[in-house]
């Protein structure tokens, strides 16, 4: 069978923390790399341009659909999409090399394990993260809202899991943590707010607290130590504050409509 070429496709925006270690891991592997950028002001291009990578500037168009556009301007129909803060293990490199001359499924799986804060985190419901980010084109395509997209392969799609992880570095700092926190917060409560889903008693009360049961001790974060602690700790605030922030929406809205109906 003849080796298949990849592209990798690669969204960026002020990543010049993460990108080389990204680029310098897919190099062996991919026959083209596109890197998408929606206005970096720090040297994420310039280091882009030390390598061998098509750079397209592109204002964001939300996760899911600067994803699918990434795809689109892939010149071959075998793809490997990465985020810029991941980049492949020795063992997921072999994996791909292989796959390439060997193409049997119209996709690939493979696990994704973080790196927080220096500590490589194996539990907390973190790893394995599966995920399928080798595939053909014509089969699968990124879905999803605001954030949490996900790529879906076509109904009757086949796909096969391999070894390697993805290594994934979310976090410097603490500070890393709170501010994407705040981040996806606004972004997924104003979602909520737009498809009319108003948080229960329930969702604001008892969501955080069991986020934490379950990552902590069902999940095992208890093993990760300190940081697995930090880490349930963290997600349970971040569930809480998705929906008081959406309750805050829904208040707001509430108090307007009132105004305008005592008018």
């Amino acid at each position: 069978m003849q080796c298949k070429k990849i592209s990798c496709v690669i969204i960026t925006l002020n990543e010049e923390k993460n990108i080389l270690r990204c680029l310098e891991s897919i190099t062996d592997v991919c026959d083209e790399i596109i890197v998408i950028d929606s206005g970096s002001t720090d040297k994420t291009v310039e280091i882009c341009e030390k390598f061998e990578v098509k750079i397209i500037q592109q204002d964001f168009l939300g996760y899911t659909e600067q994803k699918n556009f990434a795809i689109d301007q892939a010149s071959n129909d075998y793809i490997l999409s990465l985020d810029a803060d991941e980049a492949l293990s020795e063992e997921l490199i072999e994996s791909i090399k292989t796959v390439k001359c060997n193409w049997t499924h119209d996709g690939y799986e493979m696990s994704r394990i973080t790196n927080y804060c220096g500590k490589w985190i194996k539990h907390c419901g973190w790893y394995p993260d599966r995920k399928i980010r080798l595939f053909h084109r014509q089969k699968a395509r990124w879905l999803g809202g605001a954030l949490h997209e996900e790529l879906t392969m076509n109904q009757g799609a086949k796909f096969k899991r391999i070894k390697g992880d993805i290594l994934h570095y979310s976090y410097y700092t603490i500070d890393d943590h709170i501010n994407q926190i705040n981040k996806f917060t606004k972004i997924s409560s104003q979602e909520l707010f737009e498809k009319g889903k108003k948080p229960s008693f329930i969702k604001l009360y008892c969501s955080a607290p069991i986020k934490f049961l379950r990552d902590y001790f069902w999940e095992l974060g208890i093993l990760d130590g300190y940081m697995g602690f930090r880490i349930s700790l963290m997600s349970s605030f971040a569930t809480y504050l998705k929906y008081a922030r959406a309750k805050e929406h829904f208040d707001n809205k509430k108090e307007k409509d009132a105004k305008k109906s005592n008018n």
